[in-house]
Order: C-alpha cells, then sequence, then structure tokens
C-alpha cells in the first residue's frame, strides 16, 4: 500500500506522536489512546497528548481491539496479546503461519481473519470453536457481535452465525475489502474502488454508499452512525453525513489512515508514517480548517527513559496475608483430563465456573491471585483480569 501527500487542505491536528513504524492498530476508550505498529511497539496516550506506557510485543502489531475492561493487540507472530495488566500475557495463540490480517472480540470470543482468507472463530479458553476458508483472500474485516461474525475479503462481505459458523448472508462489493467497522445494526466495509458501503446486518443489504476520490484504507463512524469518516490511500479523510452526503475532505499531513477511531468531537488517526494524530473534528474547528486556518500541531514525544515493558511468563508472588490484607481473588488451576482449567477459590462465587486465564502461566496445582474477575456476559465462566501473582 503507497500512499501520496494529499491536495486537500489540511486537518485540524491538535496533536501527533510519532511512533516509529507503519501503524495499524489504534483504539481510543474515555482514559487513553493505544497505537501499535509494525515494529511492535505498542504506546499509551492522553487525550491532552502525553506518553504513558510503552509495552514491546515480539512481531508487527496489525489490530488493537477493547472487550470490556480488556485490551488485546493481535501481532503477526499469530498471537493474541492481553495488554489490561502491567505485562502483556498471551490471551489466544493462534498458528505461527496464521498471517492474521484483524481480529474483534466479543465477550471473550474471538473472532480473527487472515492474508488467506480464512476466519476463525476461538473461545474464552483459547481453544478452536470453528473455521470457514472466507470468499476471498486478503481478509481485513472482521467484526463480531452477540449473534454474528462479519467477515470481508477480496470479493465482499459475508455473515457467519457466531455460534457454529453458519453463513447467513454473502454480500458481493466492487473492489476489495481493506476496513470493516460496525453499528448495532449495520457493517460499515471500506473498499478499493474508493466507497464505504453500510450493509444492514440482518441481510447484508446495501443501506448507503459513501464515495471517496480514492481507495479506502480505513472508515469510523460517530455514535449510531450519525456521521462516518474514512481515510484514503492519498493521506484524505472525509466525512459524510448518514445518507451519504459529503461533509468535508482534508488532508493529514501525516501519512494514510490505516485505522481511525471517533470520539467525543475528535478523530483519532494512525497512518503509514506511524503517527497517532488527533484532529478536531467540531464543526467550528473543521470550518475553520476549510478556510485554510489549522492550529499549529503539537508533537507529542515519549520521554527518553520509558521503557518497553515486554511479554512474560514469570510472575510476581504474593502471601495469604498480603492477599488478607489488599484484597484480590484467588484462583486455582486444576487438571481436567488433558487440560488446565482455572477455577475460583474465593469465597462468593461458583467454584464450578471456569476463569479465563493465560495459558503460558497455567501450572497444575498453583493458586494465583488477581485483581478481580466478572462473569462473562454470557454466563457459564469467568474473566480475570488485572495483574496475576502467583501465591506462595
Amino acid at each position: 500500500m503507497v500512499s501520496s501527500r494529499s491536495t486537500a487542505k489540511q486537518a485540524p491536528v491538535l496533536w501527533r506522536f510519532a511512533s516509529g513504524a507503519a501503524a495499524f492498530g489504534v483504539f481510543v476508550d474515555a482514559e487513553r489512546c493505544w497505537v501499535g505498529n509494525q515494529r511492535g511497539d505498542v504506546y499509551t496516550v492522553t487525550h491532552g497528548g502525553t506518553v504513558t506506557g510503552r509495552f514491546r510485543l515480539p512481531d508487527g502489531v496489525k489490530c488493537i481491539v477493547a472487550d470490556d475492561f480488556w485490551i488485546y493487540a493481535g501481532a503477526d507472530d499469530g498471537k493474541v496479546y492481553d495488554l489490561s495488566g502491567k505485562v502483556p500475557r498471551v490471551a489466544y495463540e493462534i498458528a505461527e503461519d496464521v498471517d492474521i490480517y484483524w481480529l474483534d472480540i466479543h465477550d471473550g470470543v474471538l473472532g480473527v481473519s487472515d492474508r488467506a482468507g480464512r476466519i476463525t472463530a476461538i473461545d474464552h479458553e483459547d481453544e478452536f470453536q470453528w473455521a470457514r476458508t472466507g470468499y476471498g483472500q486478503y481478509a481485513w474485516m472482521v467484526r463480531c457481535d452477540g449473534e454474528a461474525v462479519y467477515h470481508g475479503t477480496t470479493t465482499g462481505v459475508a455473515r457467519y452465525d457466531a455460534a457454529d459458523g453458519t453463513p447467513a448472508w454473502r454480500a458481493d462489493l466492487r473492489g476489495e475489502v481493506l476496513f470493516g467497522w460496525q453499528e448495532a445494526a449495520s457493517v460499515y466495509a471500506g473498499t478499493s474502488d474508493g466507497a464505504v458501503h453500510r450493509l444492514r446486518k440482518s441481510d447484508g443489504a446495501t443501506e448507503a454508499v459513501y464515495r471517496c476520490d480514492a481507495t479506502v484504507f480505513s472508515c469510523a463512524t460517530a455514535p449510531g452512525g450519525r456521521y462516518v469518516f474514512a481515510g484514503d490511500n492519498h493521506s484524505s479523510i472525509y466525512c459524510f453525513a448518514a445518507d451519504g452526503t459529503r461533509l468535508w475532505k482534508l488532508g493529514t499531513g501525516c501519512g494514510s489512515a490505516f485505522s481511525m477511531q471517533y470520539l467525543d468531537d475528535r478523530l483519532y488517526i494512525v497512518t503509514t508514517d506511524g503517527t497517532l494524530a488527533c484532529i478536531d473534528a467540531t464543526e467550528a474547528a473543521i470550518g475553520a480548517a476549510q478556510a485554510g486556518t489549522v492550529p499549529e500541531p503539537v508533537d507529542v514525544k515519549a520521554a527518553a527513559g520509558l521503557a518497553a515493558v515486554e511479554p512474560a511468563v514469570t510472575l510476581e508472588t504474593a502471601s495469604q496475608i498480603a492477599v488478607d490484607a489488599g484484597g484480590g481473588v484467588v484462583v486455582e488451576c486444576v487438571r481436567e483430563g488433558d487440560r488446565l482449567r482455572v477455577r475460583v477459590v474465593s469465597e462468593g462465587y461458583d467454584s464450578g465456573w471456569n476463569v479465563q486465564f493465560p495459558k503460558g502461566v497455567r501450572e497444575a496445582g498453583a493458586r494465583y491471585v488477581v485483581e478481580g474477575v466478572r462473569p462473562s456476559a454470557q454466563d457459564g465462566f469467568y474473566r480475570a483480569y488485572g495483574d496475576i501473582r502467583r501465591l506462595v
């Protein structure tokens, strides 16, 4: 994918952070922004533009997604890392020969799309649920909800039943699908023919088409699809009304947007040159930019001494006295046939439920202390969160 400089007027970039390599992964929540690049670096940045943390994964990061409390990064080594604690832990291990293009997760069930055009579903125990070959190659789109998985490839978008992968519908599109987004009732597919297509989740029918001037690398929406944003391969970003009316087009000034997300009148993009940029998407700022007036962007720098935290399978230890004094939930690893399961030992929980817990640190008979556990939305298992310590 090669980008060229946009001839559009410049967007009102408030601040920008150079991550050091082409960046595909971005996630933004109320607390911070995440950017992951092809060198394996993942940085956290405040909304005001202060770098607060850095992880170093073994391979390039293609995407960053959230599932309730949990933040996951999919990497080119075929693993998905949980970044919710102080240290990255392997949460899902796909396969070394699977080139992950994108992933999404809903209530602990992971959907993975890959270079070969496959779609694979993996449950909370990192165990295979189902897989489908798909209808094309280079699957850059996967979006999951409680009912279905939506998969975009070189030929279009298909819907599969979340439970068993049964195909529901297929929507053929002009051009290759290069990005996907979803709202409650619609999915959005950005394509190489210069458009974002809004498809109805129930049957795949086209609800609207948002026409850009070049190949669409990424797209996003304001809540409810009120606005639709797109980034093309000529370093331009667009905003459309829900009905498809183009409202504006502006240049990024920092490469083409591989991924984007909108939150609270700000559009966050990560780009081909590795920049995480925060764009003021208010009506006043956009109007001024269209008239040629933009703020001077603040160039955010990471502190020279900011250490990169790498994945590890070693754990800190904790005593029962410390647990009694400081809180936490105690879980135990037990052998069940040829598998290791984790169950809650602390009082007040269902001891028959398994706990979603990193496989790399499981040892039969060992007990661990976690910050807490939460029941899954569908019930039947718990999900551990926070840092993990071994109880000694």
